[in-house]
């Protein structure tokens, strides 16, 4: 977890150096016109056999054979995606109503050949825990992309810019990825004997599918009915609020997945794990985004420009439904380690009917309307998951909310605080008011954990220094 969450801070400070700057350089227009195409390629990309390279790790062994069937599923599924993404561009462009997105998802398509080169080399060291070597490929990808970026946006190229960063950062993260797992198989397309890879793989693609709908269909039905600037104000405010969620949870479950499944093979507790690891997740989530449903307009305006201060209520609204979220998506890796994975595709079931009907409903009030639909439909989505998952891991409700109670507690006292102090630094610069009350809150969180949960703290001290933790 240390390296492959350390490469993740550190790749996301260095893009998030770039991002800063390149979104002052762009308008809300570009970011909601790549908003529209990424929907096209999630909904593409659930095919690219990822999940078939996560069999790799929930194997009990694995040989050159079954490697090779993998990669050459990779090869074959991501060669017809591209191929399929290039003609189906016109239709997409056509349905968003702005041309300009059949030569940008062609552009895209390029994404895709370096896929096979990124999920199999990061399969095969997820399995034996080998995340320093992924940690390098990831921090050079995050350099490249950075250097990219940023060349592009001070060259002109405006929307250009968010389709060529992504290739160079793909790209290099695939070169990276291959040397440090010696990859040196061919790739074998007959695939008699993979009946396992198949069935597993075959479980989480369809989990994916459904997480694509659940996870894309706010930007799929905004993206017909907002212009490019209104839609790309509500993007931007949902990709600001899912940096944790998003960034640095996913990272975490690439972790847990193998280290689950190692746990299970033997004999360990994984529902006192996941516990463990949800305790720690909230232990950051909560007091980040409850912090920052209130410092949301000062941190738009010193990071992204006064022009953008029209997302500040929208970052603020979502802030609030994402700590929801971020335990939701903890559940999955513990399940599917367990070789159970229609648990997860039950909750991922939940998940793409409850958030596409409240986005539907909430779409007649705007963009507010879609941070309304997040509010409800993440707490009601989180419900659903717990009840399908806790009992399959062997954990229950009274000893996760246990687990919660400090964080929960000391994350609401420290946001009333914050929100207090906020009355008396609303006349200050923007960069002023934001130091002070992030640095306030910070004390007041720590300081609250300290006298009435230090359990928790040295809990997290353990994890950092000693690398030893005890579970809840």
């Amino acid at each position: 977890m240390f390296w492959r969450s350390g490469s993740q801070i550190v790749a996301q400070i260095v893009m998030w150096g770039a991002t800063i700057i390149v979104v002052r350089l762009l308008d809300p227009k570009d970011y909601g016109l790549f908003a529209m195409t990424q929907v096209i390629l999630v909904l593409f990309n659930f095919l690219n056999g990822d999940s078939f390279s996560s069999s790799l790790i929930q194997a009990e062994s694995v040989d050159k054979k079954r490697i090779a069937q993998v990669f050459g599923m990779l090869i074959l599924s991501n060669a017809c995606l591209a191929v399929a993404q290039f003609m189906a561009a016109p239709l997409a462009a056509a349905y968003f109503r702005q041309p300009i997105i059949t030569d940008m998802l062609r552009t895209q398509a390029l994404l895709y050949m370096a896929t096979p080169f990124i999920s199999l080399p990061s399969a095969l060291l997820a399995r034996g825990l080998d995340f320093r070597k992924q940690a390098a490929a990831n921090m050079a990808a995050a350099f490249a992309g950075a250097v990219t970026a940023l060349t592009c946006a001070e060259l002109g190229f405006g929307v250009w810019t968010l389709v060529y960063a992504p290739i160079a950062l793909f790209g290099v993260r695939a070169l990276g990825l291959t040397y440090a797992a010696r990859l040196l198989v061919w790739p074998s397309f007959n695939f008699r004997g993979a009946q396992h890879m198949f069935r597993f793989g075959g479980a989480l693609l369809i989990c994916q599918m459904l997480w694509i709908i659940q996870s894309q269909s706010d930007i799929f039905i905004a993206g017909r009915v907002f212009d490019p600037h209104h839609l790309g104000l509500y993007a931007e405010a949902l990709f600001v609020t899912l940096i944790f969620t998003g960034k640095f949870i996913p990272p975490l479950n690439e972790v847990a997945f193998p280290a689950y499944a190692n746990l299970a093979k033997e004999g360990g507790h994984i529902g006192t794990a996941f516990i463990t690891s949800a305790r720690l997740t909230m232990f950051v989530a909560l007091p980040l985004y409850l912090g920052l449903a209130i410092v949301a307009e000062p941190m738009v305006a010193t990071l992204f420009g006064d022009k953008w201060l029209e997302m500040a209520p929208l970052v603020s609204g979502l802030a609030l439904a994402m700590p929801f979220f971020a335990l939701q998506i903890l559940c999955s890796p513990a399940t599917n380690a367990l070789g159970k994975p229609r648990i997860y595709l039950r909750s991922s079931i939940g998940g793409a009917i409850i958030m596409p009907v409240a986005f539907s409903i909430g779409l007649q009030w705007g963009a507010q309307g879609l941070v309304h639909a997040w509010q409800i439909a993440a707490p009601l989505l989180l419900i659903v998951t717990l009840t399908l998952t806790l009992p399959e891991i062997g954990a229950d409700w009274r000893k996760l909310l246990t687990a919660l109670v400090p964080s929960v507690i000391a994350s609401g006292a420290m946001a009333a605080m914050v929100y207090i102090a906020a009355r008396f630094t609303g006349g200050l610069p923007a960069p002023t008011e934001l130091a002070i009350l992030v640095a306030f809150g910070a004390a007041c969180y720590l300081g609250l954990l300290w006298i009435f949960s230090r359990q928790t703290l040295q809990q997290i001290m353990d994890l950092v220094f000693r690398r030893k933790i005890a579970v809840a």
